[in-house]
C-alpha cells in the first residue's frame, strides 16, 4: 500500500475493543489493554515516519471512572508507566507529549508522572502527541464556558465568538483533529471533542484496537484522501 499524496495535519484515535480482543482470546480483560500499547506505538512510528505533526489518543473518559476499581487501578497504573517508558523513544524521534483532561482525579504519582514527561518533551517539535485522559467533550466545552463568562464580566458589552471559546478549549494552540479514527466496529464518538469535530472526517473500522497497525492505518488515511471536503461551501 502507497502512503497518500494528501495526508492530515491531525490525526485523532478513539482506541476501542481492548477488552473484547482480550475475553476473545480467553484472557483477562487488562491483557487487552497491554496489547493496545503496541499498537498505540506502532501507530506514532508510522506517523513521525510519514510526517504526521498531530496524533491524539482517547485513553480514558470521564465515564471510564466508572468502570470496575481493579480495572481503573490497572489501567492508570498501565499508562504511568508507558508513558515513562516511553521517554527514549519521545526523545529519539522529536515527539512532544501532552495529556489532557480533568486531572483533579487522577492520582499525585500518576500527575507527577505527567508533569514528568510533558516537561521532558516539551522543547521536542517533530511531532506532538496528545493523550486524552479523564476527559469528555461536554466537560471541556462547560470549563471553558466557565472560564470565558469569567473574562467576559470584565469586558462588559464584549460579544464572544466561535474562535473566542476555542482558546479556553484545553486544546487551546492544538489544530482541531483532520480525521478521526475509531475502532472495533462501533460508530458514535462517546462524548469526545464534542467542539473540535464539527469538520472532522470520521473513519469507523471493525478492527479492534490490539489489531490496529500500520495496514490499517494505512487504509484509513487512504479513506481521508479521498474524501471531498468542503466544510460547508461549495467548491
Amino acid at each position: 500500500m502507497q502512503i497518500p499524496d494528501r495526508l492530515p495535519q491531525h490525526v485523532s484515535f478513539i482506541m476501542d475493543g481492548n477488552g473484547r480482543w482480550a475475553q476473545a482470546r480467553g484472557k483477562e480483560r487488562v491483557q487487552g489493554h497491554f496489547e493496545g500499547v503496541e499498537s498505540v506505538r506502532a501507530v506514532m512510528e508510522a506517523s513521525v515516519e510519514w510526517g504526521i505533526p498531530y496524533v491524539s489518543f482517547f485513553a480514558f473518559s470521564e465515564e471510564n471512572w466508572g468502570r470496575p476499581e481493579e480495572e481503573v487501578r490497572t489501567l492508570m497504573e498501565l499508562m504511568g508507566r508507558a508513558m515513562l517508558a516511553e521517554l527514549d523513544n519521545f526523545r529519539r524521534h522529536d515527539i512532544r507529549f501532552i495529556v489532557l483532561g480533568n486531572r483533579a482525579r487522577l492520582s499525585d504519582a500518576l500527575n507527577a508522572d505527567i508533569d514528568r514527561a510533558m516537561a521532558d518533551t516539551a522543547a521536542n517539535r517533530r511531532l506532538t502527541m496528545v493523550l486524552f485522559l479523564s476527559y469528555s467533550g461536554r466537560w471541556d466545552i462547560l470549563q471553558a464556558a466557565e472560564k470565558m463568562a469569567h473574562d467576559l464580566i470584565d469586558h462588559p458589552g464584549q460579544r464572544p465568538r466561535p474562535e473566542d471559546m476555542e482558546r479556553y478549549l484545553v486544546t487551546a494552540g492544538i489544530p482541531d483533529p483532520d480525521l478521526l479514527i475509531r475502532t472495533s466496529g462501533e460508530k458514535r464518538i462517546s462524548n469526545y471533542l464534542l467542539w473540535q469535530t464539527a469538520y472532522t472526517e470520521f473513519v469507523f473500522t471493525d478492527t479492534l484496537w490490539p489489531d490496529f497497525r500500520r495496514e490499517a492505518y494505512l487504509k484509513a488515511l487512504e479513506e481521508f484522501a479521498s474524501r471531498d471536503r468542503r466544510f460547508g461551501k461549495i467548491k
